[in-house]
């Protein structure tokens, strides 16, 4: 028998000559699953992961410069992918590597593929503890990177070479799957990294996963037929999982052949064409009095690609009707189980042919699709009223919005993340294509959005990319502007500026405590103003557009919605990151429609208008449900 023949590499070496063979495929389209590794280097990663990129240059390696942020770059490119690429992210060890967890939680919870590679202290020991190395008393094999367990969807710790063998095959099963990916972290001890083993030359054999279209069972589906042709009043809910399964033309069909009316959450925004009939806009707490009025009153809803987050069930009060039932289409049991619906665990395209196949010759009432035409229409009448709006002295983020929406090509990528944007972009953008509208809204992590627009543009460098994001968010993570200028990845930066949180301020005085600690001012005599329209404050002496060209971008500074316009126009032609500087109305916003989030309110205050809020809320509370 012939011996195997092998490779002596270091295990950072065996790593990457690992990852640069991987391919996953879907439909017979094949491509290369890693795109390139971010990486910022310290002590614990380069003389192992560092040196490995160096050697090794066709397998690309990005400069980043904010351990989080490469994070979110990575989940950005991995979402325009439809999950079938991704980037893999190293870091040094210690605070390096807990930078990074916040970016693991983003990314497992969108389900969307990261592989994290942090240094971790030495397997040896025996020159412990080490710089930035966490100690615990009771354990020697306990570190930093412990913490990254909850919030991946994989985890192992290489204390030796050889157990890259078992452990690469088990991240790459769980990064390909359609219904278990998210974060996957292989902590890498930094003596490991650099050590030396023979490995088997298979090891690094090109491999392709292929990413299936699963089925569902033919019961559930036949169950599923009867309920619709049962139903009065069905609506279907389309999530996140019908973009990242190719499925919008499926759907489009489905509704086109029933008639039934469609609501988007977040994250399947985009998934019908704004102006379709059937199309209602986004459903929920950020949603349409389209889409939220049909729900109310939906016997059956079917939700497809969706985990039904509190934005979407309006924190489980947006289905009222007495007898209402669910259908779940989703690759993940866990979530298809959700609103106790009946479960068609498959994948969203070839759920959706199957279902519209047994669902031959079956339509609503024309009075129900009537009804749905007619609020379609309204919207799109209520959506052009705001975009006309020509607030004073400053702007209101509505009419902002629709100017972006309007100026930017068909083809453009709108990315954002946090704070008041998103349920305003949720209502307003007409979204024209399913890559459009891209926002982050499974974590809401304030300072994805510049980092989130970076990994678009790398991921769709043809098409115009548009950041939106506040001063909160923008003052949080603006460090990868940096990364699009020096990777030559032109991004259009739209900075909305309302002097602090702009979201959370409108839920603090709903909930009656004025706008506590929301917004930045100086505090008066150690306490906090009253956030109130027309309330004397003492402004910070910020200027962020001069924080952003400091940055190397390009900065166009804007005081009215005139300058604005003509600003969106110029930035389509300048050869480097732009931002736009706009300083916009804080108390003016685009109205909510028929729907209430959860956010409890102080049951005991010596605040009359706390005590208010919280007779509001106690009668709303009550209109909560359970789905058995």
């Amino acid at each position: 028998m012939a011996a195997e023949t092998t490779q002596r590499m270091t295990m950072a070496q065996a790593l990457i000559a690992f990852l640069k063979n991987q391919y996953s495929a879907r439909d017979g389209q094949e491509q290369p699953f890693f795109a390139g590794c971010f990486g910022i280097f310290g002590h614990g990663n380069i003389g192992g992961m560092g040196q490995a990129l160096q050697q090794q240059p066709d397998f690309r390696y990005y400069q980043a410069r904010n351990e989080q942020a490469m994070v979110h770059a990575a989940v950005s490119y991995a979402k325009v992918k439809n999950r079938l690429q991704t980037l893999a992210c190293t870091s040094s060890i210690g605070p390096g590597a807990t930078n990074m967890i916040t970016g693991a939680a983003t990314a497992t919870v969108n389900r969307l593929p990261v592989l994290l590679l942090p240094g971790d202290s030495f397997a040896r020991r025996n020159v412990a503890p080490v710089l930035q190395q966490i100690e615990w008393p009771y354990s020697q094999d306990i570190s930093a990177n412990d913490c990254f367990k909850p919030v991946s969807c994989y985890w192992d710790r290489i204390n030796r070479p050889d157990q890259l063998l078992t452990a690469l095959p088990e991240a790459l099963r769980v990064l390909t799957s359609p219904a278990a990916t998210g974060a996957v972290t292989l902590a890498l001890p930094e003596d490991v990294q650099a050590a030396a083993y023979d490995y088997p030359a298979a090891l690094f054999r090109k491999r392709v996963w292929t990413i299936p279209r699963n089925r569902p069972d033919q019961q559930a589906l036949a169950t599923a037929a009867a309920w619709l042709r049962a139903s009065a009043r069905p609506l279907i809910i389309a999530g996140g999982g019908v973009i990242y399964a190719e499925a919008t033309e499926a759907l489009r069909r489905l509704v086109d052949a029933t008639g039934i009316p469609m609501g988007e959450t977040m994250a399947g925004k985009g998934s019908l064409c704004y102006d379709h009939p059937l199309n209602l806009g986004a459903i929920g707490v950020t949603g349409t009095p389209a889409a939220n009025r049909l729900a109310r009153d939906a016997d059956l809803v079917i939700g497809i690609g969706t985990r039904y987050s509190d934005f979407t069930t309006a924190s489980k009060t947006a289905f009222q009707h007495p007898q209402v039932r669910f259908i779940n289409v989703n690759v993940a049991e866990f979530d298809a189980a959700k609103q106790g619906g009946l479960m068609l665990i498959g994948d969203a395209r070839a759920t959706l042919e199957e279902l519209i196949a047994a669902l031959a010759g079956y339509r609503v009432d024309p009075a129900y699709s009537a009804t749905a035409h007619a609020l379609h229409d309204a919207w799109e009448q209520e959506v052009a009223r705001i975009y006309a709006i020509r607030h004073t002295p400053l702007p209101s983020q509505g009419e902002l919005i629709g100017a972006v929406n309007e100026a930017s090509h068909a083809d453009a990528i709108m990315v954002g993340a946090a704070g008041s944007l998103p349920g305003d972009l949720h209502k307003l953008w007409r979204a024209r294509h399913p890559k459009n509208y891209h926002l982050e809204y499974g974590y809401s992590c304030m300072g994805y959005e510049i980092a989130g627009g970076l990994g678009a543009k790398m991921a769709a460098p043809e098409r115009d990319v548009y950041v939106m994001v506040g001063d909160g968010s923008y003052l949080m993570m603006n460090s990868e502007i940096v990364t699009s200028v020096q990777e030559g990845l032109k991004l259009i930066i739209v900075l909305l500026d309302n002097q602090g949180f702009k979201s959370i301020g409108a839920l603090s005085r709903s909930l009656g405590q004025a706008g506590f600690g929301t917004r930045y001012v100086y505090p008066e005599n150690g306490r906090w103003p009253t956030d109130a329209a027309g309330a004397a404050v003492q402004t910070l002496p910020v200027d962020l557009a001069a924080n952003a060209r400091s940055l190397g971008a390009q900065v166009i500074a804007c005081t009215t919605y005139d300058e604005f316009t003509t600003a969106l126009t110029a930035a389509q032609t300048t050869d480097r990151t732009t931002v736009i500087y706009i300083q916009n109305d804080r108390y003016e916003s685009v109205p909510g429609y028929e729907s209430w989030w959860d956010v409890p309110v102080a049951a005991v205050s010596e605040m009359p208008a706390v005590d208010a809020a919280r007779r509001d809320w106690e009668v709303l509370r009550a209109t909560e449900r359970h789905f058995l």
